[in-house]
């Protein structure tokens, strides 16, 4: 029996100081991202096109339209915005950066809100990473910025027929010491800046050109308050080099990354509401 009061497990309900905390985090960032040119857009709750954004198809929540088609709800934001504005609104608009206010769904009935950020056509990450340091600091939060880089999971699965990207998935760093390579064991433990020069003197070269990507956009944070983590691989398709999260007590706050949509590839990130809401509730 379902009580009149309940409701599904993972959906969100915001009333009395909890609703103001998110409309407050949405105030600031809205304000934040104007202030620097960007212009807000809503996409529909609908989409045929989520299976291009997530790995797990099974997270997607399925319908048919009058047609029969299958469509999903909005499971993730950035590829329908980025789709959206190139093939339905690029002839009325030069625009390109955008942000978006609103929840996105997962099966079964999980239900999250976020702040997204999308800069289409800058390959510049550290571009989008320092005005979500920006809008923390107007929050009053101070996240640790994590920096991976999708092309090492990647190169390594190529090099070591022992290893595919599931590994990353889920971390396997016994697996990965197993293979008794010094210069792997060194990348699965390197964190610190400091670390990453003695690093590239033993590492094959196609790992270096990655790595000094890596040290690079840390050198260019306005948060100095980073850590690299070179085996992590986002559950996203879309991502496709350099990739952040925001993390505060083991909670991810933010997470976003370089990407590509067909030809153009952009960057954005993503700030979940409900996470930071309610740590500001605390």
């Amino acid at each position: 029996m379902i009580l009149e009061h309940e409701i599904p497990n993972g959906s969100k309900l915001y009333f009395g100081e909890s609703a103001k905390i998110k409309r407050k985090i949405e105030r600031v960032a809205s304000d934040v991202l104007d202030g620097y040119g960007y212009e807000e857009i809503v996409t529909p709750v609908f989409s045929y096109h989520q299976h291009k954004s997530i790995a797990d198809e099974r997270e997607l929540i399925r319908i048919n339209d009058e047609k029969n088609n299958a469509l999903s709800l909005r499971a993730d934001s950035t590829i329908d915005v980025v789709r959206i504005i190139e093939k339905r609104l690029g002839r009325n608009t030069t625009q390109k950066k955008w942000f978006y206010i609103q929840p996105v769904f997962t099966y079964p009935t999980n239900e999250q809100y976020q702040v997204g950020v999308e800069f289409m056509g800058e390959k510049n990450l550290s571009s989008v990473m320092n005005i979500a340091t920006e809008i923390f600091e107007k929050l009053e939060v101070t996240p640790l910025m994590q920096v991976s880089n999708m092309r090492i999971p990647q190169l390594l699965v190529e090099m070591f027929d022992e290893l595919n990207i599931d590994d990353f998935r889920h971390i396997n760093i016994d697996k990965f010491i197993s293979l008794d390579v010094p210069w792997l064991t060194q990348l699965v433990y390197l964190q610190h800046l400091e670390q990453v020069d003695a690093l590239l003197e033993i590492v094959p070269q196609s790992i270096q050109v990655e790595l000094v990507k890596m040290k690079e956009l840390c050198e260019s944070l306005s948060c100095k308050k980073s850590v690299l983590a070179p085996m992590y691989y986002a559950k996203m398709l879309y991502y496709d080099e350099l990739f952040f999260r925001c993390i505060v007590n083991n909670e991810v706050y933010a997470r976003g990354g370089r990407y590509k949509n067909e030809e153009l590839t952009s960057v954005g990130f993503a700030i979940y509401t409900d996470v930071v809401c309610e740590e500001l509730t605390k």
